[in-house]
This record gives C-alpha cells, sequence and structure tokens, in this order.
C-alpha cells in the first residue's frame, strides 16, 4: 500500500500528543511524526524541533507567504501549522506519516494527500478541563478560549474516519496504534 497521512485530531487537552507517542511504540513499522510550527512560547520541557518548530510571528508568516505551510491555523493567540517538507519527505520516502491538527488543517491535508484521519475526544468536557487546569500552564482566559474553541471542536468530530474517545490512554494508544497498522500495511488478503 503507498505511504499515507494519519491524520490525528481533536481538542487541546485531550490527550493527542500522549496517544501518538504511545501508539508509535506499538506499531511495528515506523510512522514518522510530522513537527508542527508554532509562534506559541515553549512550554517547560519542550524542545524546539522535536515537540514544535518554534518561530517568531515574522518567520512563520514568511513560510505562509511562501506557501511552506500545508495548513495553519490560528489559536489562542499563537500560530500553528504543519510545514509542508514534514509531509512531503517522508511520502517521498514510501513513509507513512502522522499529523496532528486542528479540523481546518485536516480539511486541506485531505485534499492534497492521501489519508485516514482520526478525532481523539476526551470522555466529556468537564474530563478536558481537569486535564487542561491539570497542565498548570493556562491563564483562566485562555483557559477559557481553549474550551469555546473545545466545543467547537467536537462538532467537527463527524468528519473524521476514525473517533477514539480517551477515557483510557492505553486503551487509547492500542486502538491508535490499531489504525495505523491497518493504514500502513493495506488490505488484508486471505491466503489458503
Amino acid at each position: 500500500m503507498p505511504a499515507s497521512v494519519i491524520i490525528v485530531s481533536g481538542p487541546s487537552g485531550a490527550g493527542k500528543g500522549t496517544i501518538v507517542a504511545a501508539a508509535r511504540t506499538l506499531v511495528a513499522s515506523p510512522v514518522r511524526l510530522a513537527v508542527s510550527a508554532t509562534t506559541r512560547a515553549a512550554r517547560p520541557g519542550e524542545v524546539d524541533g522535536e515537540d514544535y518548530f518554534f518561530l517568531s510571528s515574522a518567520a512563520f508568516e514568511l513560510l505562509l507567504e511562501e506557501g511552506g505551510l500545508v495548513e495553519h491555523t490560528r489559536f489562542a493567540g499563537g500560530s500553528y501549522g504543519t510545514l509542508e517538507g514534514q509531509i512531503a519527505a517522508p511520502l517521498g520516502a514510501g513513509e507513512s506519516v502522522i499529523v496532528e491538527c486542528e479540523a481546518e488543517g485536516a480539511r486541506a491535508i485531505r485534499d492534497r494527500f492521501p489519508s485516514v484521519s482520526v478525532f481523539i475526544a476526551p470522555p466529556s468536557l468537564r474530563a478536558l478541563e481537569t486535564r487542561l487546569r491539570g497542565r498548570a500552564t493556562e491563564t483562566e482566559e485562555t483557559l477559557a478560549r481553549r474550551l469555546a474553541a473545545a466545543e467547537d471542536q467536537m462538532a467537527t468530530a463527524a468528519e473524521y474516519d476514525h473517533l477514539i474517545v480517551n477515557d483510557d490512554p492505553d486503551a487509547a494508544a492500542s486502538a491508535l496504534a490499531a489504525l495505523i497498522t491497518a493504514t500502513t500495511l493495506g488490505p488484508l488478503m486471505e491466503v489458503r
């Protein structure tokens, strides 16, 4: 099966990054993770080029003008986007790639690349709020914006090929790993 893009979306705090990282350890074939670009400040422990490419607003805008971003969004005071090379390079090498993005970005990627999309949902908005508060990285204003955006994002879940509810991170990671494996292996043939 040709390489494809596995799009993973869901509201901030739903556990996308944790689930993707765990799922990647469970799949036999290597699947790259597209590192997104952002203008937001790095959180404690985040590493430039691994967690995100942390860019100035000017550098981000230049990439946008030059067509270097496959998709982009502005969220909670920052800009986020997927660099063209983070998808094109792995696909060109015959490797599948996971892209974490919002619904609008997922639509843009689906229009350009062969893809399978997965929506990661929290068990409830209350559980999501608890997770976001537990990060202790948000102001009340930012938290309110993220929760409002989460409601909007939850309304897009029906646009995705698959839905995983993250009420148990290990089970959610296993479910995503199974989807990745099925996507990268392609249709199975019966052998007699």
